[in-house]
């Protein structure tokens, strides 16, 4: 009969436990940190337990409680908005084309939010009033004004309780920094759609050769002009997407196009307020490009 091996103090031959044990002491509030969680988390996936989707929405839940308003805001430069004294053509010219459903509206400047119009306040007035010149304060909504610094979790349980879907960010002096809707943080729980476009998110600019590249829209100008030798002035818009958008006038579709200053601006990703990713290429190798190819069709 052989000998039972003593056993050390503090080794107990303990059978390692489960991911399922473990994701018990979660619920029984065993787990003191996010790290621990994470960890349980990424064995579930493993055992096909969840997939990747949900693994990723849950990890998107737990972000949003550690990020703010300032990490996804719309920066100024980017927001659609309508002036005050625009005339009733131009005002719907504008909420057609952007096909928006909310708009801050200004006064003499962007630091000057008087409220919120929200597209279908608009039909009323088209329907019923006639030849009658719209008043465009009276259907005005209140605009909500956050700090930079409020926390997305905290934001989102506002929306929820107020039932109010986009809100205006403000900066330390109180000045006008940006704006965020609910959808916005939505997306950081449910995710975007990656497409063979996507890059290492540290780098702005992904040259594919000389004369062609694709760019993020936040791209500073200060950095695509060092890169593609043009001259782009910063006055109004910090980044290229803010130039392509102020070309285009509206907030493009993917595939629509422009040409500024010889380059051709392709939108390869944008959502429906904002560009996201462009494709850049010289407007003149691009029609020696187009030239060979009828050389070569008419052969």
């Amino acid at each position: 009969m052989s000998e039972e091996q003593p056993v050390k103090p503090g080794k107990e031959n303990k059978p390692q436990r489960s991911w399922i044990e473990r994701l018990g002491q979660v619920l029984q509030g065993e787990l003191k940190d996010r790290e621990q969680l994470t960890i349980v988390l990424n064995e579930a996936q493993k055992n096909n337990v969840i997939d990747h989707e949900a693994f990723s929405m849950i990890d998107g839940v737990l972000q949003v409680t550690e990020m703010q308003v300032r990490d996804i805001m719309l920066p100024r430069s980017q927001m659609i908005v309508l002036e005050m004294d625009l005339s009733e053509e131009e005002l719907l010219d504008t909420v057609v084309v952007s096909a928006h459903s909310r708009f801050p509206v200004i006064g003499e400047s962007k630091d000057e939010v008087v409220g919120i119009l929200l597209a279908k306040d608009l039909l009323p007035h088209l329907i019923n009033n006639g030849d009658k010149k719209l008043n465009v304060r009276e259907i005005l909504r209140p605009a909500v004004f956050i700090p930079e610094s409020k926390r997305l979790n905290v934001l989102l349980n506002e929306f929820r309780s107020t039932r109010n879907h986009i809100a205006i960010v403000v900066d330390e002096y109180g000045g006008v920094a940006g704006m965020v809707t609910i959808e916005d943080v939505l997306e950081q729980i449910v995710g975007e759609i990656e497409d063979e476009h996507d890059f290492d998110e540290d780098t702005y600019i992904f040259e594919h050769n000389k004369d062609h590249a694709t760019v993020k829209a936040i791209t500073p100008l200060d950095d695509f002009n060092e890169h593609f030798k043009t001259k782009f002035k910063d006055d109004e818009f910090d980044t290229i997407g803010g130039i392509v958008m102020q070309a285009l006038g509206h907030v493009p579709k993917r595939g629509e196009s422009v040409v500024i200053n010889d380059l051709e601006f392709k939108i390869l990703r944008s959502s429906n307020r904002r560009i996201n990713l462009l494709e850049v290429s010289s407007k003149v190798v691009q029609a020696e490009r187009e030239v060979r190819e009828s050389a070569d069709a008419g052969d």
